[in-house]
Protein backbone atom coordinates (compact mmCIF):
# COMPACT_ATOMS: atom_id res chain seq x y z
CA UNK A 1 0.00 0.00 0.00
CA UNK A 2 3.01 2.24 0.72
CA UNK A 3 3.47 3.17 -3.05
CA UNK A 4 0.41 3.59 -3.84
CA UNK A 5 0.00 6.16 -1.13
CA UNK A 6 3.17 7.90 -2.64
CA UNK A 7 1.34 7.47 -6.39
CA UNK A 8 -1.74 8.82 -4.90
CA UNK A 9 -0.10 12.06 -3.35
CA UNK A 10 1.13 12.37 -6.73
CA UNK A 11 -1.39 12.65 -8.56
CA UNK A 12 -3.58 14.57 -5.64
CA UNK A 13 -0.33 17.83 -6.17
CA UNK A 14 -0.35 17.36 -10.21
CA UNK A 15 -3.97 17.72 -10.12
CA UNK A 16 -4.20 20.57 -7.04
CA UNK A 17 -0.91 22.91 -8.40
CA UNK A 18 -1.59 24.30 -12.04
CA UNK A 19 1.71 24.92 -14.52
CA UNK A 20 4.40 23.00 -15.87
CA UNK A 21 5.65 19.53 -14.80
CA UNK A 22 7.71 19.65 -11.89
CA UNK A 23 11.15 18.43 -11.99
CA UNK A 24 12.20 15.68 -9.12
CA UNK A 25 14.56 15.32 -6.94
CA UNK A 26 15.32 12.49 -4.53
CA UNK A 27 17.27 12.50 -1.62
CA UNK A 28 18.01 9.00 0.37
CA UNK A 29 19.06 8.70 4.31
CA UNK A 30 20.49 5.22 5.73
CA UNK A 31 17.69 3.10 6.74
CA UNK A 32 14.83 5.49 5.08
CA UNK A 33 13.24 5.03 2.16
CA UNK A 34 14.04 8.02 -0.57
CA UNK A 35 12.28 11.05 -0.38
CA UNK A 36 11.72 13.09 -3.31
CA UNK A 37 11.64 16.71 -3.57
CA UNK A 38 8.54 18.05 -6.50
CA UNK A 39 9.36 21.86 -7.49
CA UNK A 40 6.77 22.97 -9.64
CA UNK A 41 7.84 26.16 -11.27
CA UNK A 42 4.87 28.08 -11.38
CA UNK A 43 4.26 30.42 -14.53
CA UNK A 44 3.62 34.00 -15.03
CA UNK A 45 5.33 35.15 -11.75
CA UNK A 46 3.55 32.45 -9.52
CA UNK A 47 5.69 31.28 -6.78
CA UNK A 48 7.77 27.78 -6.76
CA UNK A 49 6.60 25.30 -4.70
CA UNK A 50 8.58 22.69 -3.41
CA UNK A 51 6.56 19.79 -2.38
CA UNK A 52 8.11 16.38 -0.35
CA UNK A 53 6.85 12.95 -1.98
CA UNK A 54 7.65 10.24 0.65
CA UNK A 55 6.94 10.91 3.81
CA UNK A 56 3.47 10.15 3.46
CA UNK A 57 4.46 6.51 2.95
CA UNK A 58 4.15 5.58 7.10
CA UNK A 59 2.03 7.15 9.32
CA UNK A 60 3.65 8.77 11.86
CA UNK A 61 3.96 7.94 15.44
CA UNK A 62 4.59 8.43 19.15
CA UNK A 63 7.93 6.87 19.11
CA UNK A 64 7.08 5.62 22.63
CA UNK A 65 4.96 3.48 21.35
CA UNK A 66 5.72 0.02 21.86
CA UNK A 67 4.52 -1.47 18.24
CA UNK A 68 3.92 0.96 15.55
CA UNK A 69 0.50 0.65 13.81
CA UNK A 70 1.38 0.05 10.36
CA UNK A 71 -1.97 1.96 9.23
CA UNK A 72 -3.75 4.56 11.89
CA UNK A 73 -1.87 7.65 12.53
CA UNK A 74 -1.60 11.19 10.67
CA UNK A 75 0.13 11.40 7.17
CA UNK A 76 2.17 14.51 5.87
CA UNK A 77 4.13 15.89 3.32
CA UNK A 78 5.55 19.88 3.41
CA UNK A 79 5.08 22.12 0.83
CA UNK A 80 7.73 24.78 0.62
CA UNK A 81 6.12 28.54 -1.34
CA UNK A 82 8.63 30.97 -3.05
CA UNK A 83 8.62 33.87 -4.73
CA UNK A 84 11.63 34.88 -7.19
CA UNK A 85 11.59 32.03 -9.84
CA UNK A 86 13.43 28.58 -9.93
CA UNK A 87 16.83 29.06 -8.42
CA UNK A 88 16.13 31.30 -5.87
CA UNK A 89 16.79 28.50 -3.35
CA UNK A 90 19.11 26.19 -4.37
CA UNK A 91 20.36 23.24 -2.09
CA UNK A 92 16.13 23.83 -0.52
CA UNK A 93 15.58 20.30 -1.46
CA UNK A 94 18.34 18.33 0.72
CA UNK A 95 16.69 20.72 4.04
CA UNK A 96 13.12 19.51 2.81
CA UNK A 97 13.72 16.01 2.60
CA UNK A 98 15.62 16.12 5.91
CA UNK A 99 12.18 17.33 7.69
CA UNK A 100 10.37 14.57 5.55
CA UNK A 101 12.15 12.15 7.23
CA UNK A 102 12.17 13.06 10.80
CA UNK A 103 9.05 11.35 11.55
CA UNK A 104 10.73 8.22 10.45
CA UNK A 105 14.17 8.79 11.94
CA UNK A 106 13.74 10.58 14.81
CA UNK A 107 10.01 9.97 15.85
CA UNK A 108 8.75 13.28 14.93
CA UNK A 109 4.73 13.85 14.15
CA UNK A 110 4.63 17.07 11.58
CA UNK A 111 1.11 19.20 13.02
CA UNK A 112 0.56 22.51 12.08
CA UNK A 113 2.21 25.35 14.48
CA UNK A 114 5.08 22.80 14.75
CA UNK A 115 8.47 24.38 15.38
CA UNK A 116 11.36 22.53 13.74
CA UNK A 117 15.09 24.30 14.38
CA UNK A 118 17.79 22.86 12.25
CA UNK A 119 20.56 25.55 13.28
CA UNK A 120 22.02 25.87 10.04
CA UNK A 121 20.84 28.00 7.54
CA UNK A 122 18.08 26.64 5.28
CA UNK A 123 19.68 26.54 1.81
CA UNK A 124 22.60 28.32 0.72
CA UNK A 125 22.85 32.30 2.06
CA UNK A 126 19.53 32.73 3.88
CA UNK A 127 19.38 33.64 7.45
CA UNK A 128 16.85 31.01 8.16
CA UNK A 129 17.53 28.37 10.10
CA UNK A 130 14.50 26.94 11.46
CA UNK A 131 10.74 26.52 10.06
CA UNK A 132 7.14 26.91 11.43
CA UNK A 133 4.89 24.55 9.45
CA UNK A 134 1.11 25.67 9.16
CA UNK A 135 -1.89 25.10 6.75
CA UNK A 136 -1.78 25.10 3.19
CA UNK A 137 -3.93 25.59 0.43
CA UNK A 138 -3.78 21.98 -0.86
CA UNK A 139 -6.72 20.25 0.71
CA UNK A 140 -6.27 17.10 2.28
CA UNK A 141 -5.87 13.97 0.62
CA UNK A 142 -8.06 10.75 1.23
CA UNK A 143 -7.35 7.40 1.69
CA UNK A 144 -9.53 4.44 1.82
CA UNK A 145 -10.60 3.11 5.28
CA UNK A 146 -8.66 2.77 7.63
CA UNK A 147 -6.12 4.73 6.56
CA UNK A 148 -6.13 8.40 7.97
CA UNK A 149 -5.87 11.30 5.30
CA UNK A 150 -2.59 13.05 3.77
CA UNK A 151 -2.40 16.23 5.66
CA UNK A 152 -0.50 19.44 3.37
CA UNK A 153 1.53 21.31 5.49
CA UNK A 154 3.10 24.69 4.95
CA UNK A 155 6.77 25.29 5.78
CA UNK A 156 7.38 28.63 6.85
CA UNK A 157 11.46 29.72 7.11
CA UNK A 158 12.14 31.49 10.07
CA UNK A 159 15.16 33.05 11.82
CA UNK A 160 16.90 32.65 14.44
CA UNK A 161 15.13 35.45 16.73
CA UNK A 162 11.50 34.57 14.83
CA UNK A 163 12.15 31.03 16.25
CA UNK A 164 12.92 32.80 19.73
CA UNK A 165 9.44 34.75 18.99
CA UNK A 166 7.60 31.43 18.51
CA UNK A 167 8.89 29.68 21.84
CA UNK A 168 8.26 32.40 24.11
CA UNK A 169 4.67 34.06 22.42
CA UNK A 170 3.10 31.17 20.20
CA UNK A 171 3.09 30.65 16.87
CA UNK A 172 -0.36 32.89 16.32
CA UNK A 173 1.54 35.98 17.74
CA UNK A 174 4.38 35.92 15.62
CA UNK A 175 1.85 35.22 12.08
CA UNK A 176 -0.17 38.68 14.03
CA UNK A 177 3.20 40.40 13.73
CA UNK A 178 4.27 39.31 10.51
CA UNK A 179 0.51 40.96 9.64
CA UNK A 180 1.01 43.96 11.42
CA UNK A 181 3.97 44.25 9.64
CA UNK A 182 3.35 43.59 6.06
CA UNK A 183 5.50 40.48 5.48
CA UNK A 184 5.59 38.90 2.77
CA UNK A 185 6.57 35.39 4.34
CA UNK A 186 7.06 33.98 0.48
CA UNK A 187 9.80 36.35 0.18
CA UNK A 188 12.77 34.22 0.25
CA UNK A 189 15.44 38.16 0.60
CA UNK A 190 12.42 39.42 3.83
CA UNK A 191 13.98 40.44 6.95
CA UNK A 192 12.94 39.16 10.45
CA UNK A 193 9.78 40.77 11.70
CA UNK A 194 10.40 43.34 14.24
CA UNK A 195 9.71 41.83 17.48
Amino acid sequence: MTDSVVSSVRAHLDAHIAGPEPTSASVTFLGVEPVDVLRYPGGDGDPVRYVTLGCSRHPMGDPGDMIADPTRGPRAELVLTLRGGAGVASGVHRTLAVLAAAPSVEGIVLNPDSLIDLGEPLWKDVPFTAVLLGESSIPDLVLPEPFDPVRFLAVVPLTGTEAAWVRLRGAAALREAWAEAGIDIQDPARGAASL
